[in-house]
């Protein structure tokens, strides 16, 4: 899960040297080994052999990002762009198929469950290389689950290596084999393993021994000081322009005819701020694939569709929401916000705007119908859990000024007719909404929602903001009143919010990583999330999680607005382009992504 936040749980971002150097410079400073054959491969490598169509060698893919990428580092990785980029950049132990959602070999070869469900014993495949060269080995493995596990460091993950209230036993039991001890069963099985990148011990120890593991990974990393078991690996950065992988000679993956992927030499990663200067890179040919497109320019590129194809993969796991400002701010609190705090702290208050909001028109304007209304997070596109029982009430204006009157509000008349809402003390009800600038659907879900609320006599401001700017202010300054954000879930599977359900989690947007829950209700949401994540039968976990979607509805700290559908496109140049509704939608297959024309197609 995470921001995108489709730009989808930041913790802290941070500058370093290496940043303002690569910003300065925009270019690489080392070269590496040329594309390697299978029968260059090492004869006690043990490479994965996939199935799929056989591509072509060769060429390059060019997409666009909204923004540039906040870092590199998957201990930190919460925003869209840097999780899509590194994705093709690092590697799991066990992976969940975008495409089937079922769980997969991949730098473990194979696994067994002990018949408590207590203990998984992995073994590492052979022959394993860093993309720099350097040899894997199980200290690696060791390496990577200790910082994820360490309070300091903030690993986003961390919450998932939490089970039993007890973080995760991980030893070594020889060169190639690890084992992982749990305090109870896990109920979502090897899917622990899906996203957790193994770090290179190598490059990154110093850093961790000296408290700096965190500020890894500026995009102005000097290439030979950033590693992966990826794809691709750091080629190029160019502040404010582009971000340029090249293939990792050292991929651990082949194809049906054992030629060693990835096919491609190169991805680019082009940084374009808006969605419609991304269309138009597009349709100009700059842009070899396009994903979180739009409704509106959806229909605008199928209509003009030529060489390449446009595709509606279906609804995804991706929720938008509104919420507050319900952080504890103490003495930092001026008297305005803490006005509007009392407010939002109420939550017939929350609940009435929930009833104002007109979500089918949302789906109807923003979505132009391709999407679904939401009053929970569960989206159409995982109807496995959701909680069916539950009777969402529909728009309502006439209720939400109800539940407004009993929680001490009320309407008085203002000038042209217009009806104001004021609070006990006749404070006139204002506030602002900020969100993603570089986000046009959020954009519009706001000024919608300015809309609904004017009728029930809210004043609402509509503040858009660069989204690095947005998530400073949620996550760190706390400076907001309210705002409209998504995330999209990795993986259907409760567990891969668990950072958002969690009081003491990252991206709990609405008051993050609280040192205790601020609430009872919150606190039930911290149990239940617990017990589900221990319990074995899928039943148990269906109903306990089913708790935590009704106490969401009882009170709004999030109030969900909608579920977009996938819609993304790519040449038709483009082998193997088959789109999934899980993060990443389109290069969840790089490693199998090819130029149907080879090395002679795409080196511009």
């Amino acid at each position: 899960m995470g921001f995108d936040v489709s730009e989808r749980s930041a913790r802290v971002w941070r500058s370093s040297a290496a940043f303002a150097a690569a910003a300065i410079l925009g270019y690489a400073l080392f070269s590496f080994p040329a594309r390697s054959s299978p029968a260059q491969a090492n004869a006690k490598e043990e490479l994965l052999r996939v199935a799929g169509e056989v591509g072509k060698p060769g060429g390059r893919v060019v997409v666009a990002l909204r923004t540039e990428p906040k870092t590199l580092n998957p201990l930190t990785a919460a925003d869209g762009p840097s999780r899509e980029v590194i994705s093709t950049m690092q590697a799991d132990l066990v992976h969940i198929n975008r495409a089937t959602q079922l769980t997969e070999p991949a730098l473990a070869k194979s696994w067994k469950v002990s018949a408590d469900g207590l203990q998984y014993t992995l073994t590492l495949r052979q022959g394993l290389r860093f993309s720099d060269g350097h040899p894997v080995d199980i200290e690696d493995v060791l390496f990577t689950f200790r910082v994820c596990l360490d309070e300091a460091v903030h690993a986003t993950q961390r919450d998932l290596l939490i089970v039993g209230g007890k973080p995760i036993v991980v030893s070594k039991v020889d060169a190639h084999t690890v084992t992982f001890t749990l305090a109870k069963p896990y109920g979502v099985g090897e899917r622990l393993f899906d996203g957790l990148a193994i770090l290179p011990r190598h490059l990154l120890e110093t850093a961790y021994k000296e408290g700096k593991l965190a500020q890894s990974g500026a995009l102005g990393t000097a290439t030979n000081q950033w590693a992966g078991l990826g794809a691709f690996r750091l080629k190029e950065y160019v502040a404010g322009q582009r971000l340029v992988l090249e293939r990792n000679p050292f991929y651990w993956k082949t194809d049906e005819q054992g030629n060693r992927l990835p096919y491609l030499d190169e991805i680019v990663f082009l940084f374009v701020p808006s969605a419609d200067a991304q269309v138009l890179r597009f349709q100009s040919g700059e842009t070899d694939m396009i994903s979180r497109l739009g409704a509106e320019n959806f229909s605008v590129l199928s209509r003009q569709a030529r060489d390449y194809a446009m595709a509606d993969a279906g609804p995804g796991l991706e929720y938008n929401f509104l919420f507050f400002n319900l952080n504890d701010l103490g003495e930092k609190a001026s008297p305005e916000m803490a006005r509007k705090q009392h407010w939002f702290r109420g939550e017939k208050f929350r609940q009435a705007v929930s009833l104002a909001i007109d979500r089918d028109a949302i789906v109807r304007l923003v979505y132009q119908g391709r999407g679904a209304a939401l009053w929970g997070p569960v989206t159409p596109g995982n109807r496995r859990w959701a909680n069916t029982a539950i009777v969402y009430p529909g728009r309502s204006l006439d209720k939400s000024r109800q539940l407004l009157v009993e929680a001490g509000f009320r309407l008085v008349n203002g000038e042209n007719g217009a009806q104001n809402l004021v609070d006990a003390d006749g404070t006139a009800v204002e506030f602002s909404i900020i969100t993603s600038s570089s986000n046009a659907d959020r954009a519009k879900m706001a000024a919608l929602i300015q809309d609904d609320l004017k009728q029930i006599g809210i004043r609402v401001q509509v503040v858009p903001l660069e989204f690095r700017s947005l998530i400073d202010r949620v996550m760190q300054t706390k400076e907001y009143d309210a705002c409209v954000l998504s995330v999209a879930s990795f993986d259907a599977d409760p567990n891969s919010d668990l950072n958002v359900w969690l009081s003491s989690g990252g991206m709990h947007l609405w008051n993050p990583a609280q040192k205790r829950p601020a609430t009872d209700w919150e606190a039930e949401i911290d149990r239940l999330m617990e017990q589900q994540l221990t319990a074995t039968s899928n039943a148990q976990r269906k109903k306990l999680y089913d708790r935590v979607q009704e106490i969401l509805n009882e009170r709004q700290p999030m109030i969900f607005l909608a579920s977009p559908d996938v819609l993304v496109g790519a040449k038709k140049s483009i082998g193997n382009f088959h789109p999934a509704v899980i993060e990443p939608y389109v290069l969840w297959n790089v490693d199998q992504l090819y130029q149907r024309n080879g090395a002679e197609n795409a080196r511009r």
